[in-house]
């Protein structure tokens, strides 16, 4: 089984973009853990597979006009999805065959 790392990932964004944040990290294949509601905006916690967020800081500015920021550390490893292993391992055979 491959496994893949998860981030804990912390946004904080305006109320307005709180909708498109949120449709980002589930297309990312995020678990949304928590959204905290507080007086300049709303802080949402998820834990999101490293491999969705690489391009992640481009994408959250340009949703949110540059007013979103954003934090992650590791959190652990997950089995991956049967689809996005089986990807991974034929990239890894055509590489192995180029050789």
């Amino acid at each position: 089984q491959l496994l893949e790392p998860i981030m804990n990932v912390d946004v904080f964004t305006p109320d307005d973009y709180m909708g498109d944040v949120i449709g980002d990290l589930n297309r990312r294949r995020g678990m949304i853990k928590s959204q905290e509601t507080g007086p300049t905006g709303v802080r949402i916690k998820a834990d999101v597979p490293l491999s969705e967020m690489f391009g992640y800081i481009g994408d959250l500015r340009t949703m949110t006009s540059g007013r979103g920021q954003f934090s992650m550390s590791f959190s652990h490893y997950a089995p991956c999805p049967t689809n996005v292993a089986e990807e991974v391992i034929r990239e890894t055979k055509e590489r192995q065959a180029a050789l």
